[in-house]
């Protein structure tokens, strides 16, 4: 769910008062060059890594790109070097023989079935019949994702796939715009979380789900817990007594060297309001906590509270509810058994995934964005190197520091530590769990960059951090302040110059002192609208994924340009090349990536088709059979067996 217009970061926070001379100098050379360069398919100066494209001298891709044309039709289009076949659509089942999907959705059924709104997912491979998994893991000195292939065994063939579901409104699940019962509710509550499967290719070369005993859904009434500084505290208890339950609104994801999947709760504040339709209560004014969350009276208009006290604002048994949600939640595909654990020491945020690295010194560092226009960028470092904190039983995601990124314009930047140590973190809360709960509020008062709207980050193979910056269409020349005088709008700043930022960018930053230190280096990557025009046009950039040779994929979710769907690109990140692999249907969204071991086989997601409407689209059904469009999964391989994006 991605709304753009959505704004609940009313701090004060400027940190550039001035834009440097300097660096706007360069930037306008930049970005002269690149509207010139993009029609032949190059970004030029813009993305050029020199010493990067030393290494690799070579381009990385080779494919023949889907054109303009063909990039605005009934169906998906795909490069002609590659072919595609459709799986896993919303309410098939999680194994074969379960309940098939129907209309109307069944609640009970749906916890057995393929949730909606396709989004982040990761592909855990299966070494053999005991199920234990390889990649990444306990066994691996380094990330095996990074800098070569692992093109051999079982696990090119079978896997366990996790995969979001971010959202489904109550028109696409319930063909209505109100639940009217309890089981409404449930059915909408179900649809929501995370779909768990094995797959496996068959003879045919068709990926397939397979009986096992790893298949699963978690969803918003499946049984949760916390870890970390805030489990435990008075602001996760409510008077109701209620356990905790579930998990929603799961846009982006991570994985773990030790092989488990990281959820994350972004736009969780849509789900609680107050009142009765259309408008929800309007008397209802929230605490200041909790409009700076961007709770109302009538959320996404769910109305889950019509029937389901725990996410009325109002009801006093539940008053913490609310606090309960917004966390990275980790889940042990391997284990069918395991209770997601809300690892805490991340933060309580809009979290757009959350990108897992190694550092040099062992140390875990996880990257991820607060999706809304002028909120912020995080990492997290924990407290000792990863093996050893497992060895002694411990959660490397429960102990260690989260800091929030402040960019300055001649290109440098800071990580700033969320921590007691600061005195006016200190003034504001009283421990850590606390200030865990209300990470936006800490954030704002040590004065981090407020930037246009952060989403997916990947770790490049020049050892780079990529994210997108996807759009902000609020953003001005001078700034305004909403009508309690709070500075809304900072203004443009060097990494986010643009006024407005309909089209968003992507930025990039080197970590100076290593990924676990505190000071690094940043440039922009490319601007989105300067592709406008051009053969390889496209906008609003979200989901990113780099591979370990040099190729970073972008998926875009937006209002894309000369009569383009919502698509997949891949681009050189050492000479600038660009190249449009596949586009979706109309009014979709495309995102979700996960890929084998040998780079052979990628997995994407085309979310919301349609918006639900079969007037628009009837995706994955034929064009004109008016079935009811549904979210799906599409995998890709190369014609001629080769890695994905070459």
């Amino acid at each position: 769910m991605k709304d753009d217009n959505k704004i609940s970061n009313h701090s004060d926070n400027r940190p550039f008062q001035e834009i440097l001379e300097v660096n706007l100098q360069r930037r306008k050379i930049l970005q002269g060059s690149v509207v010139a360069a993009v029609s032949t398919g190059f970004l030029g100066t813009l993305t050029t890594n020199e010493a990067f494209a030393k290494k690799w001298p070579k381009s990385l891709i080779g494919f023949a790109p889907v054109s303009l044309a063909e990039g605005g039709g009934l169906e998906p289009a795909i490069s002609a070097d590659y072919e595609y076949d459709v799986i896993l659509p919303w309410g098939d089942p999680i194994e074969p023989g379960g309940p098939s999907f129907n209309i109307p959705v069944d609640a009970e059924m749906q916890t057995r079935q393929i949730g909606i709104g396709h989004d982040g997912m990761w592909y855990f491979p299966i070494r053999d019949n005991s199920k234990k998994r390889f990649g990444w893991d306990d066994n691996n000195e380094r990330n095996p994702w990074k800098g070569r292939h692992l093109g051999y065994g079982p696990g090119n063939e079978e896997g366990v796939l996790c995969m979001n579901n971010e959202f489904g409104t109550n028109f696409q699940v319930l063909r209505k715009s109100v639940p009217e019962s309890l089981e409404d509710v449930r059915v909408s509550q179900h649809a929501h979380g995370v779909s768990i499967v094995e797959l496996k290719r068959k003879r045919n070369g068709k990926w397939r789900t397979v009986k096992g005993d790893l298949g699963r859904r978690i969803h918003v009434n499946t049984p949760v817990t916390f870890s970390g500084p805030a489990a435990g505290h008075p602001l996760l208890e409510n008077p109701a007594g209620n356990v905790p339950l579930g998990t929603v609104n799961n846009c982006a994801m991570g994985y773990t060297p030790w092989g488990t999947y990281l959820t994350c709760e972004e736009n969780f504040n849509g789900y609680f309001g107050t009142g009765n339709p259309p408008s929800g209560d309007p008397s209802f004014e929230p605490t200041p906590r909790q409009r700076r969350y961007g709770f109302d009276a009538d959320g996404f208009d769910y109305y889950w509270h019509l029937f389901d006290k725990r996410f009325d604002l109002t009801d006093p048994d539940y008053v913490n509810e609310p606090n309960r949600f917004g966390w990275v939640v980790e889940i042990d595909p391997m284990d069918p058994n395991q209770v997601p654990v809300k690892r805490t020491a991340l933060g309580r945020k809009k979290n757009e995934g959350a990108t897992v690295h190694v550092a040099d010194d062992g140390r875990i560092v996880v990257y991820n964005g607060d999706d809304e226009s002028f909120d912020y960028v995080y990492k997290f470092v924990s407290a000792e190197d990863w093996r050893t904190m497992r060895s002694n039983g411990e959660s490397p995601l429960d102990r260690g520091t989260l800091y929030v990124a402040r960019f300055y314009d001649d290109g440098n930047g800071e990580w700033l530590p969320l921590t007691l140590d600061n005195p006016d973190l200190a003034a504001e809360f009283n421990d850590l769990g606390e200030m865990l709960i209300h990470t936006r509020i800490a954030a704002d008062i040590v004065g981090a960059t407020p930037m246009d709207r952060p989403e997916w980050v990947t770790i490049g193979a020049d050892d780079q951090v990529y994210m997108a910056l996807t759009n902000n269409s609020g953003r001005n020349n001078t700034g305004f302040r909403d009508i309690n005088g709070r500075l809304v709008d900072s203004g443009p700043n060097g990494a986010n110059p643009r006024t407005p930022n309909s089209d968003g960018h992507i930025i990039r930053w080197h970590e100076t002192a290593g990924h676990s230190g505190t000071m690094f280096t940043w440039d922009i990557f490319l601007f989105a609208e300067d592709t406008h025009g051009t053969e390889q046009s496209f906008a609003d950039p979200d989901g990113l994924w780099a591979d370990p040779d040099g190729r970073l994929f972008i998926q875009t979710d937006g209002g894309q340009k000369d009569g383009l769907n919502n698509q997949m690109l891949v681009a050189d990140t050492a000479t600038g090349e660009i190249r449009r692999l596949f586009t979706g249907v109309p009014s979709c969204e495309i995102t979700g990536i996960a890929i084998t071991p040998d780079q052979k086989t990628m997995f994407i997601n085309i979310q919301h088709p349609g918006n639900g409407d079969p007037s628009t689209s009837n995706f994955p059904a034929p064009s004109g059979s008016g079935a009811v469009p549904r979210d799906a999964t599409v995998v890709i391989t190369r014609k001629n067996g080769g890695i994905i994006g070459s």
